[in-house]
């Protein structure tokens, strides 16, 4: 059998080159040249550098001989846990394997085809191209006839690829501008999937003949002598088509392995990880739980496998959407693995997009401390900053992101959306147009170079822009943008003390808005409701039948727990009430619904938990979702007060305590009206009455204009009115067509839209004393009210 380069070997010339005095450990001075050695384009402070050594040294310590240092066990350990990348460490010492190749393959008569085996004398003669993995101790092949079946696998390879390469039909493409997936491939090593996708064509008659050819190998497998050595075929055959992209031969592979020996870790690992590549989120979920259940239950066998594990369950999990769960896997793997950079990265990243903005800069500092030139991890730390505010050095960030990764397309996107925001335009349309130069038909960028050419009053170069995105994409928002372009063209308004493209106005004091007829809704109102409106439709919720919320307390069974003040809650953490979010929100795409409970966590659940717990009352959390699910507004309301009655203070009653309505409503307008709402939470009355209210009392406080929700029936108008469209009018303020109510100046008959009648916004070529208002839901009732006038001015004329 010949000697393949393995990744034991790998590790032991690394631990070679730098144990200088030859002592059998690398003491201090020697892992941190290593670690300098190994990453030439980070320039380490020696706090970092003395940092880091203490993290190893600690972790690894029973690994430490003394004053030697840590040995090659020890280091080989660190890259099992994910702590370095070996093919990528040792490339980077430009270090070589010394293969014996004087042994040559014995020539088989099981060989598939005659070729096979003429082959087979050829390749065992050159270098070998089996994989550092196949003569790992932990993770490699174990039977000899194994290593002929991997023998003839890369002989049906070759021809494959060298077929399809003449036809013009196999494909590699660069994904290196793309944030990594920072996933786990392998289990303990931490290397990534290759850069380079290959596709292959699998319709073809050389693809048909090569899938063939595969099934007599895997039929060798089968046939072998014992059930452990069909194991090993079947992992090996397996491994070798992961590492040539072929997922779906893989993965069959892997299946097959899991039926030989149902409770080893490693083929529902790498099923997981087909799965995952091939799209299959939740499938790749269960297979990388079997994995963790098998692991679990092998006790100290497989434990140094758990970090990478709960990485690629974290990652999968987000596939699906749930990233409050993903969380919770990440920091696990984190824990036992401290060192593990991309585990930190990921949580970092996770807890950025559920909106938890300081802790992810915390795991993201950690994250890029351990490895100073992850490109990512500044990426997403960059945007964590921006979240809170600290835009100037997001701004810095982010220009280190792309210093290490030049085409970083994220890094690019989100720093012009950066600019954007400071309405720097001009430099967000020259991020935009780098986003584009790497990747040309990103839509969203084209976009959003157009809006920021516009905002730095470059119209001409704007509206080429906008034909270009038109060209990408036909969505409503484009032909929108390019209507409310003519209109300023036609305009020609000047802009108000900047260069973002609105029409001049001047914002008037609300005691000068008057209203005209009961109908017409009051400007502060507005502003409410459409917050409101604009969460719902964020998070989806107006989608959402309320009954489902019913049906959802009938069928769960949560146990009582007891928060600190003593009472009794049906309370749950984080990730379970993602999965009950995903029960009631499954019509989403898994990034939708991720966007759905990053809105829900940054504006409910924080309220809900603000002690920082991690649980939240689940009836208390029904009934704030109640107001805004669909169905009528009388069953929102009945089904809040049973998701109130639902809870152990109060169940088994038709009565709730007042208490409990009188905390429910200030929480209501703690989430959704702030202004008003959280001082409201900091007053303390009426906790001590323990006199209770039926559902009529408690509508009577819910529809409470003052001290109530009563904001809700304006609200109820904007979810049937506000994609009504008014014919040829547009906003007097911003210039766009006016979508929603159309709120109609009755003096001067100029009119505004939603938003510009909430902001109090008005043209300041109308100065007036104040501003009487008549709102009009749809053209129609403007028509019909023209048509009074007409008929009462007729009646006046003699």
């Amino acid at each position: 059998m010949a000697t393949r380069g393995s990744r034991s070997e790998k590790v032991k010339r690394i631990f070679q080159q730098f144990d200088t005095n030859r002592d059998g450990g690398l003491n201090r001075d020697e892992m941190a040249a290593l670690v300098v050695a190994v990453n030439p384009r980070v320039k380490f402070s020696d706090e970092q550098i003395n940092a880091i050594l203490d993290e190893v040294f600690r972790t690894y310590g029973e690994f430490i001989d003394g004053e030697k240092g840590l040995t090659y066990d020890g280091l080989l350990r660190t890259y099992d846990d994910g702590a370095g990348d070996v093919d990528r460490d040792f490339d980077a010492l430009g270090l070589e394997l010394n293969f014996d190749e004087n042994k040559g393959a014995s020539i088989v008569s099981e060989a598939s085809s005659s070729s096979i085996a003429d082959e087979r004398v050829i390749e065992s003669q050159k270098k070998q191209r089996t994989a550092a993995w196949a003569v790992s101790p932990h993770h490699g092949i174990v039977f000899d006839d194994t290593w002929k079946l991997v023998d003839d696998l890369e002989i049906l390879l070759k021809r494959l690829k060298a077929k399809q390469a003449k036809d013009a039909k196999f494909r590699n493409d660069n994904f290196d501008a793309y944030s990594d997936a920072g996933w786990s491939r392998e289990l303990g090593a931490s290397a990534e999937l290759s850069e380079k996708r290959v596709y292959w064509e699998e319709s073809g008659p050389d693809y048909a003949l090569f899938v063939k050819e595969l099934g007599a190998l895997r039929s060798r497998a089968d046939g072998a002598r014992s059930r452990e050595e069909a194991f090993d075929g079947h992992m090996a055959i397996g491994r070798v088509l992961y590492e040539h992209q072929l997922f779906k031969e893989a993965l069959i592979c892997f299946k097959r392995s899991c039926e030989l020996q149902p409770m080893d870790v490693r083929p529902h690992f790498r099923a997981g990880n087909c799965l995952y590549v091939l799209g299959k989120s939740k499938e790749a979920k269960e297979e990388f739980l079997l994995a963790l259940e098998s692991a679990e239950a092998g006790g100290n066998q497989w434990g140094y496998l758990l970090p990478q594990i709960y990485v690629n369950l974290g990652i999968a999990l987000e596939g699906e959407g749930m990233v409050l769960s993903a969380c919770e896997y990440y920091r696990e793997a984190a824990i036992l693995c401290p060192t593990h950079y991309r585990a930190l990265k990921l949580l970092g990243s996770a807890l950025f997009g559920v909106g938890e903005y300081r802790a992810a800069v915390k795991a993201l500092e950690e994250a890029i401390f351990m490895k100073p030139d992850y490109a990512d991890a500044h990426c997403d730390l960059a945007s964590a900053l921006h979240g809170m505010g600290e835009d100037e050095r997001a701004i810095e960030v982010f220009q280190k992101a792309i210093d290490l990764k030049p085409g970083h397309v994220d890094a690019l996107y989100n720093l012009g959306g950066l600019y954007m925001d400071l309405g720097r335009f001009q430099r967000a349309s020259e991020m935009y147009t780098r986003v584009l130069a790497v990747w040309p038909n990103h839509w969203r960028a084209q976009l959003n170079k157009a809006v920021s050419l516009l905002g730095a009053g470059e119209t001409e170069e704007a509206k080429k822009a906008l034909k270009e995105a038109l060209k990408m994409t036909n969505r409503v928002e484009l032909n929108d943008a390019i209507y409310h372009l003519k209109q300023l063209q036609k305009k020609k308004v000047k802009t108000n003390g900047g260069s973002n493209g609105e029409a001049a106005f001047v914002i008037v004091d609300p005691s000068k808005f008057k209203t005209l007829g009961e109908k017409t809704t009051l400007r502060q109102d507005l502003g409410n409701a459409l917050q409101i409106r604009a969460f719902q439709r964020l998070t989806r919720l107006n989608r959402c039948e309320v009954d489902l919320l019913k049906k959802e307390m009938s069928e769960t069974d949560v146990p009582v727990s007891y928060s600190g003040s003593g009472g009794p809650q049906k309370s749950i953490r984080k990730p379970n009430l993602e999965e009950v979010l995903r029960k009631l929100l499954n019509f989403l795409k898994p990034e939708t619904f991720q966007g759905a409970v990053k809105a829900i966590n940054e504006k409910i659940l924080s309220v809900l938990d603000e002690t920082g717990s991690g649980r939240v009352d689940l009836g208390m959390f029904y009934a704030v979702l109640a107001p805004l699910c669909s169905g009528p507004p009388d069953n929102r309301k009945r089904i809040a007060f049973d998701a109130l009655l639902w809870r152990p203070v109060n169940e088994g009653g038709s009565h709730i305590r007042k208490v409990d309505a009188v905390q429910y409503i200030k929480l209501l307008r703690a989430i959704f009206i702030p202004s008003h709402g959280v001082s409201e939470m900091l007053e303390v009355h009426g906790e001590t009455d323990t006199s209770m209210v039926s559902f009529n009392e408690f509508l009577v406080m819910f529809n409470d204009p003052d001290w109530g929700f009563g904001i809700l029936s304006t609200f109820l108008k904007l979810e049937t009115g506000d994609r009504n469209r008014h014919e040829h009018h547009v906003c007097s303020v911003c210039r766009y067509p006016i979508i929603g109510s159309r709120f109609k100046e009755v003096k001067s008959h100029f009119s505004l839209c939603n938003q510009c009648y909430s902001e109090g916004k008005v043209p300041p070529n109308f100065k007036q004393d104040e501003y009487k208002f008549k709102e009009y839901g749809k053209e129609a009732e403007a028509m019909k009210d023209k048509c009074l006038c007409f008929n009462l001015q007729s009646r006046k004329d003699p």
